[in-house]
Order: C-alpha cells, then structure tokens, then sequence
C-alpha cells in the first residue's frame, strides 16, 4: 500500500515537492505518502476506460483526466486512476481537480482496502462527484456508486452494461476488460 513519508509538509510544500518528485505522493492532512507501482493489467484497464470514456466525451466539455492528475479534497490530494471533470471555469496549468463528476480506481491486492475506506469516505464531500467506481482486475467485477443513491453500490459482472449516469455513457463492461486475461473466472466465495 502506500509508506509514509517522516514529518509534515503544508500544501504548498507538498504541491511544489510533486513537481520535482520522481514519484507520485498523496497528501493527507500534512502526511505524505509514497505510491506503489501498477501492474500491466492495472494500466491496461486504465487505459481501456480512458479509451472508452475518453472516445465518448470527445467534443464534450466534460475532459477524462488520467492518474498523472491529482483530485483535491479538503486538506487531501489523491491520484485517481481516471477521472472526469466537467468544470467550466478551469485553469489550463492547474495541477488538481476540484471537481470531477466520475473518479475510477482500479483495485489491486495492495490498495483495495485504502480505495474502499480512505478515499471513498474523502470522495464522498466533494460535491460534484456522482459516481465512484471501483474495478477488479483479477476477475471481470465493476462496482459503482453513486450519489444519488446515498452511494450504495451496485456490482456488474461479465455479460453486463453498466451506465455512467454523470456523463451518459452505457458500455458492456467487457469493454474495460479489453486484453486482460484472467486466472480467476469469479470473484472468490466471502
């Protein structure tokens, strides 16, 4: 998962140490964290939705950010694996999103856990969020939740479309899973 980084930075040290950084940190109420790596069958599915998403959005308003691009929230900034903001009045040379209205994350064994608890509760304030999805990559499973349902999830397994109300989008969720092969067929007996 993510290691902490000793002592406590303000925003602004923290914004201006990611300009020179190596490696992707995310910042949580004055503590930095390191960023584990991604599978091949992490960024094949990242790319697949930015793909498919960014397709449908083309000569929208609405732009598909990928992970190189922070979401701000409160004193928080995460790196989203994609997401889609929808914002009218943005800066070109901003290096965060306050507003997006889709934010992906591509679970792995590694950061599942944070993905579900820490940034689903965080995600959850910001006010133009509609939809939070969460996608398996070692089984083909989407989970969606959104705001207009108090974000109760709904699960879509293979043979499914799932409708991305935020920006009106309906694709089979085989489209996400686009060159991945797996080991596991199902999601495991709980």
């Amino acid at each position: 998962m993510l290691n902490p980084k000793q002592g406590t930075l303000t925003i602004e040290e923290y914004l201006e140490g990611e300009n020179f950084s190596d490696i992707k940190h995310e910042y949580i109420d004055g503590e930095v964290y390191a960023m584990v790596g991604a599978t091949r069958d992490h960024n094949v599915i990242s790319a697949n939705i930015i793909r498919e998403i960014g397709t449908h959005l083309k000569g929208n308003s609405c732009v598909i950010l990928p992970s190189d691009m922070k979401v701000k929230v409160e004193n928080k900034f995460f790196y989203p694996d994609v997401m889609v903001d929808c914002s009218e009045d943005v800066d070109g040379k901003s290096l965060f999103s306050e507003s997006p209205v889709l934010i992906t994350e591509v679970l792995s064994d590694s950061t599942q856990t944070y993905d579900r608890t820490t940034k689903f509760d965080a995600y959850q304030i910001i006010p133009s969020l509609q939809e939070y999805v969460l996608i398996e990559q070692n089984f083909m499973c989407v989970y969606v939740f959104r705001r207009n349902q108090d974000w109760h999830g709904e699960i879509y397994q293979k043979g499914e479309d799932i409708t991305f109300k935020s920006i009106d989008l309906t694709l089979p969720i085989e489209e996400f899973y686009t060159n991945i092969k797996f080991e596991v067929t199902k999601p495991p007996e709980e």
